[in-house]
């Protein structure tokens, strides 16, 4: 069962991701920044402006049992009054303006201040003036509406005194009539006495309220804070919504740099090798280390020291009878042969002998014979004429100047070992060098180019792929691993490059074999004859094979081999 990564590696996952990506967020934010302030320069511009109000109690204030506010007025309740149709229809007179007041009471808000009897009314317009004049006008309509309120209350409660008062004025005119007419003494004048005196109690106790409440003042409230002239708009906040837009965009940003990270089938990192292809890393190779194509790294360079780790962890995870080891890419390209050239030169910098087998057929007349350039040995004869049977073993082993432990078989001048990888000749070259003792670096194609990978690697006791980083896919990584399971070859691991650069064509001439047009495989076979004619122990041999121009009739046509550079054959030119 596979452990799980830490937190921590999923966080670095995210953050490399983003890192990668940071483009895709900076252009999300720069968009939300952008429609932050589009949004902001369209919306029409809101002004407010608020008027402080002092409520105070009248006689007819009660406030609700278990209110939020405390005291005698209900602060809540002439909240709700301020935006009412009678406090909005006074405004709207004070005002002396055509809108609707139910349309002005929608532009009007009222906070209560915590512990104290104050309205705060606060008006909303498209102008300073209007917000000014629309709370002023909205404080002195909820005032004027009160007081009215008030003194209505009030008149009333004066208009039944007067009438009880005349009521009880008739009844002491009666009560005062009968005694004027009972007899002195009787039990009919005390009664009368007795009736005379409450109602005349009565009396004065109305008259005296109805003195009090004619002379009583109402007295509602007051505006304690006028309204002011608002300097800048409260609506729309620019810097609010230039921060928010920024901040959406950059959110969008980041989940759309994790989607395209998500469902990017593309290699960008060594850690998507081994979490996305669950392949082991061996080495990882960056732009400082990357060997150059005309030639092999330093031992102790910084890419020499990658090789140089990479060959102990090779060496440590072969078995004792373990030889050859495949190098195969995921994609076209020089991938796996650098990688071979250098884990074959680590291999026999250890003085181990060591066979590097060019099978890597050249993907274009630019990329033709890398490894004869990288380690300075003749191009031709090499793998191609060993499989078809017109050079010998000895003939195409050539030992490297520089590492004299390290022998190569190049490509070869012609495509035509392209069918025999499979070969009989093939398996018993690798057994006879199996038989020597050393080991073998086999040079094979991506598994994506050709089959032939596969079938070098059956002939292999290991593997290892070159690993081109934003080249390379998922699915083309996971279809090489699977390659190499189905004919049951061991992967080792991957080599990670970062993506290497079209090698240009070579201002001069360089001992390498330049690929002719299709249709011309006779003139190669006979050019290959004449090269492998000369002897054994020469020198590195430079030839050009390339077609002339032929003439409309086949009569006069004709083919022939390039031959303007000298050819030297032990140290005598031809």
């Amino acid at each position: 069962m596979e452990a799980s990564r830490p937190p921590s590696s999923d966080v670095a996952h995210y953050l490399g991701a983003v890192r990668r990506h940071w483009w895709i967020a900076l252009a999300a934010t720069a968009a939300g920044l952008g429609v932050g302030a589009t949004v902001t320069h369209s919306l029409p511009r809101i002004y407010e402006s608020s008027s402080s109000v002092l409520v105070q109690a009248v006689d007819q204030d009660t406030n609700a049992q278990g209110g939020r506010t405390k005291g005698s007025v209900n602060l809540d309740t002439e909240a709700q009054l301020v935006g009412s149709g009678a406090v909005a229809a006074k405004a709207a007179a004070l005002l002396r303006t055509d809108v609707a007041p139910a349309e002005l009471a929608h532009s009007v808000s009222v906070q209560v201040p915590a512990n104290t009897t104050v309205l705060v009314i606060t008006f909303q317009a498209d102008s300073p003036l209007k917000a000014q004049a629309g709370s002023h006008a909205f404080a002195e309509a909820y005032l004027r509406n009160r007081e009215e309120t008030a003194r209505a209350a009030l008149d009333k409660q004066i208009a039944s005194l007067n009438l009880k008062v005349k009521q009880l004025t008739t009844a002491l005119t009666g009560i005062n009539a009968k005694l004027a007419q009972a007899r002195r003494g009787s039990s009919i004048e005390s009664n009368l006495l007795s009736l005379r005196s409450n109602s005349q109690n009565q009396l004065n106790s109305l008259t005296g309220r109805l003195n009090e409440f004619t002379t009583t003042t109402v007295g509602a409230g007051a505006i304690i804070s006028d309204a002011r002239l608002p300097d800048t708009p409260s609506s729309p906040n620019t810097l609010l919504d230039i921060a928010t837009g920024g901040m959406i965009g950059l959110l969008i940003g980041l989940a759309l740099a994790y989607l395209r990270e998500r469902f990017d089938r593309r290699l960008v990192t060594a850690v998507d090798v081994r979490d996305r292809g669950r392949v082991p890393v061996l080495a990882t190779l960056d732009e400082r280390t990357t060997p150059h194509f005309d030639d092999v790294l330093q031992p102790y360079g910084p890419g020499g020291r990658v090789f140089n780790r990479l060959r102990n962890e090779v060496l440590a995870s072969l078995d004792p009878a373990d030889r050859v080891i495949v190098v195969t890419g995921t994609s076209r390209g020089s991938a796996s042969t650098l990688v071979a050239a250098n884990l074959a030169a680590a291999l026999a910098r250890t003085g181990s002998d060591v066979v590097l087998i060019g099978a890597h057929l050249p993907d274009s007349v630019v990329d033709a014979a890398p490894l004869a350039r990288m380690l300075g040995v003749a191009a031709v004869p090499g793998l191609s004429e060993l499989l078809a049977g017109r050079a010998g073993l000895n003939r195409v082993l050539q030992r490297t100047p520089r590492i004299p432990s390290l022998r190569v078989i190049a490509t070869g001048g012609s495509a035509t070992a392209a069918g025999l990888m499979q070969s009989q000749r093939l398996r018993d070259t690798l057994d006879a060098l199996r038989a020597q003792g050393g080991y073998v670096v086999i040079e094979a194609p991506s598994t994506s180019s050709s089959a032939d990978a596969q079938s070098l690697a059956s002939f292999a006791d290991a593997a290892i792929l070159a690993v081109e980083l934003r080249r390379t896919g998922r699915p083309a990584l996971v279809d090489a691993t699977e390659q190499l399971q189905r004919v049951g070859t061991r992967l080792l691991g991957a080599v990670v490059l970062p993506r290497l650069a079209a090698r240009r064509a070579p201002a001069l001439p360089e001992p390498a074999v330049a690929l002719p047009p299709s249709g011309v495989e006779p003139l190669i076979d006979e050019a290959t004859q004449q090269l492998s004619s000369l002897p054994e122990r020469g020198e590195p041999v430079s030839a050009a094979v390339r077609q002339r121009p032929a003439e409309n009739d086949s009569s006069e046509t004709t083919k022939a081999i390039d031959t303007s550079g000298p050819i030297v054959v032990d140290g005598d030119e031809k």
